[in-house]
């Protein structure tokens, strides 16, 4: 097959995202003895050379522009426009991220090239690349081949298992020429919670209107602290007014796939099940032992959320000091 396969690498608060990396260990199963690049975007971002070197890359670009530093459409735009078309890309990867799904179906429209996005997997299947989505909010997944052109995909985060292949890879300036831009950030407010990306979290838990206020999430928080998650929320809790939207979880929020998912007060409208259906274990904690959540969960606790959660919270204290 021999594939170039151009991985867009992307950081936050100054790290690398998981994303990335899972989006190299795909590259590197889809190459197929092709070659594996990555390209590091920002000011600064040499510095994540040899993360990246970790996950087997056969070159890293490193595109250093002041104007890459902080994320714009048409800046990024411009960029992985002219590196794809430097390196002759053949298949490019990108996290389906907020920016990856800003970028990638602009980028993709500039090649008419099609592009499959929020994938959970990809295969190579007789020489050819199949990729996997899920579809009808999680109940059933569809296969995608390209048939001509580029290929374009955005992978869902928390759904590759990271395989390690260390390297010393070619290490490439890039200066792209960005110019025109329409958009400039004066200052970026960050509404989110400090700790561990939502998005990305192995352990998330989420609350409903069964917290009753912002005061109900705090047992919550301090649970995802010890297990060292991240908190979130039903819209039917931001509606509420009781957290910010940036926790919310559901067709109009974040999908997540974490390892555990601890749903606390939430009943399980289908919107919401439609972000967090996938995740690997599911634990509900409900009064109502008819809520639509025990239908999908793994493990059900009917009872009173402010009378569970403190408990689990004190049993994992007591299980972590033992270990």
């Amino acid at each position: 097959m021999n594939k170039k396969v151009l991985v867009l690498t992307e950081s936050k608060n100054g790290k690398l995202r998981n994303v990335s990396f899972e989006a190299l260990t795909v590259a590197q199963q889809l190459a197929d003895g092709g070659e594996v690049i990555a390209a590091l975007l920002g000011t600064g971002v040499s510095g994540f050379v040899e993360e990246v070197n970790q996950y087997g890359p056969d070159k890293v670009y490193v595109l250093e522009n002041e104007e890459l530093n902080t994320y714009t459409t048409d800046a990024y735009v411009q960029a992985l426009t002219q590196l794809i078309n430097e390196v002759q890309a053949d298949v490019i990867l990108l996290g389906h991220t907020a920016i990856g799904k800003d970028v990638a179906p602009r980028v993709a429209a500039k090649f008419a090239a099609g592009l499959v996005a929020d994938c959970t997997g990809a295969d190579l299947e007789n020489g050819e690349i199949v990729f996997t989505r899920p579809i009808y909010a999680g109940k059933a997944f569809q296969k995608k081949v390209f048939n001509q052109g580029k290929v374009f995909a955005t992978l869902r985060p928390n759904n590759v298992e990271l395989k390690k292949n260390p390297v010393q890879a070619e290490v490439i300036p890039f200066q792209p020429v960005i110019k025109d831009l329409r958009t400039v950030v004066k200052e970026i407010v960050r509404k989110a919670t400090s700790g561990v990306d939502l998005s990305e979290a192995k352990i998330i838990i989420s609350g409903g209107r069964g917290v009753k206020g912002k005061e109900g999430f705090e047992p919550l928080q301090e649970l995802a602290e010890l297990l060292g998650g991240a908190v979130g929320a039903s819209r039917g809790a931001c509606d509420a007014e009781y957290c910010d939207y940036s926790l919310q979880i559901g067709q109009t929020g974040k999908v997540v796939t974490p390892d555990l998912y601890i749903a606390c007060g939430i009943s399980g409208a289908i919107q919401h099940l439609a972000g967090m259906s996938n995740s690997k274990t599911i634990v509900a904690i409900n009064k109502d032992p008819e809520a639509p959540i025990f239908q999908v969960a793994d493990y059900g606790i009917v009872g009173d959320l402010f009378e569970v959660v403190p408990l689990l919270t004190e049993e994992f204290k007591k299980a972590l000091v033992s270990v």
